[in-house]
């Protein structure tokens, strides 16, 4: 079994940027994406990015392509998701979660991951 552990949520000014970490530990298993999710209050939880376990293969929402960046660090079993130009609307708690199979990356639903951490808060004030 996998524990997922996010770091680096805060409070930012609209057009700042925060680098968001989350480490994988316990029973890990070589093979698993990664990807990070986001949820409102009152809101469904929407897809953010998601990487292979590789780091060759990335999949991103269409609404922070080109401000929002994930990456992965095998050998720390670290995955990052860098948040630059921040807009109000990014506000929400962020989750870090991960797949057995490897493949939940060509997938934009939750319902593909089998663990998930706490959840980070990010807000981002006008």
């Amino acid at each position: 079994q996998v524990q997922l552990v996010e770091s680096g949520g805060g409070l930012v000014q609209a057009g700042g940027s925060l680098r968001l970490s989350c480490a994988a530990s316990g029973r890990t298993l070589s093979g698993y994406a990664m990807g990070w999710f986001r949820q409102a209050p009152g809101k469904e939880r929407e897809f953010v990015a998601a990487v292979s376990w590789s780091g060759g293969i990335i999949n991103i929402a269409d609404s922070v392509k080109g401000r929002f960046t994930i990456s992965r660090d095998r050998t720390k079993n670290t995955v990052y998701l860098q948040m630059n130009n921040l807009k109000p609307e990014d506000t929400a708690v962020y989750y870090c979660a991960s797949d057995k199979l490897g493949t939940a990356w060509r997938y934009a639903e939750s319902q593909y991951y089998d663990y998930w951490g706490q959840g980070t808060q990010v807000t981002v004030s006008s």
